[in-house]
């Protein structure tokens, strides 16, 4: 069998409170400023941005939850927490995103006076709080699905910071009213394309899709090449969850000893894992000469 991954709960949950402390900070003052200013940009950011520190507060919990034993009623433990955790964090930036798109053809059509100079400096704030909050999840974002959705929101949100603060000088200097709903129409569809992008991966979990990344057909290439592989089928490839992936299958091969096929499953579970990193592996050795009553599925 393959080898397990696990998160590190107490190392990744110590980032992931700093980065809640940080965006609560940063909505609160984005929400006054907002208020303030008269600018939908930077409450828009300031949802956003709450919706970030909601996003983080799933991913810890979801974590915790990964963490836990499997027991006989959850065989495969709480793995899919994080991917449950993932969905309701895009469903919610896709109905956030829509919220923004109506706010701001509102705003097109009934302009408001806005106070640049307070709408550039309260974004500067937040463009330094979410820089340094996704410095502090990058490490474990390329490994976990809830760490990455975390760090994409942070990333867009960092952006926005950046949007807005160009619009409020734009603003304060040439009086530029209509860019504060453009900015929000644009910070709306970038957070509406990583969200589907996100809830994509996530439903393919769910749905026990393979890998994006991974093709049964380069992993049944891969198994008749080995020597001693006499033919293979009924083959299954799903992830549980993130970094945990399972495979099945049939392996034909000539008539022999049961005992005789154990350095060939060794063989084709290290194949599996090296070349694929598939870490569950399930394999039903067969005679070719005794036939099996699935050798006609895929």
């Amino acid at each position: 069998m393959g080898h397990h991954h696990h998160s590190e709960p107490s190392e990744s949950g110590a980032r992931l409170a700093i980065v809640v402390v940080l965006n609560l900070l940063i909505t609160v003052a984005e929400v006054i400023g907002g208020v303030v200013s008269g600018s939908l940009s930077l409450l828009s950011d300031a949802l956003h941005n709450f919706s970030d520190g909601v996003a983080v507060i799933i991913a810890w919990i979801a974590m915790r939850l990964n963490a836990r034993p499997r027991d006989d009623h959850y065989t495969f433990g709480l793995k899919r927490a994080e991917v449950l955790a993932a969905v309701a964090n895009a469903g919610a930036l896709v109905a956030i995103s829509l919220w923004l798109f109506v706010e701001a053809w509102e705003r097109f059509q009934y302009p408001h006076p806005i106070a640049g100079v307070v709408m550039t400096g309260v974004a500067a704030i937040g463009l330094v709080a979410n820089v340094l909050g996704t410095w502090l999840l990058h490490r474990g974002a390329s490994q976990n699905m809830n760490l990455r959705a975390a760090y994409l929101h942070l990333f867009s949100d960092a952006i926005s910071s950046i949007g807005v603060i160009l619009g409020g000088l734009a603003i304060t200097l040439y009086g530029i009213t209509w860019i504060d709903p453009l900015l929000t129409l644009l910070i709306g569809l970038y957070v509406l394309k990583e969200s589907l992008q996100i809830l994509w991966r996530a439903l393919g979990v769910f749905m026990l899709a393979a890998p994006p990344d991974l093709a049964l057909g380069a992993v049944r290439e891969a198994l008749l090449a080995l020597p001693g592989v006499e033919g293979v089928h009924h083959l299954h490839l799903w992830q549980v969850a993130e970094q945990d992936i399972h495979f099945e299958g049939h392996i034909t091969v000539a008539d022999q000893p049961l005992s005789h096929t154990s350095d060939l499953r060794g063989r084709i579970e290290q194949l599996l894992h090296e070349r694929f990193e598939i870490n569950h592996v399930t394999l039903q050795i067969e005679d070719q000469q005794a036939g099996c009553p699935t050798a006609d599925l895929p």
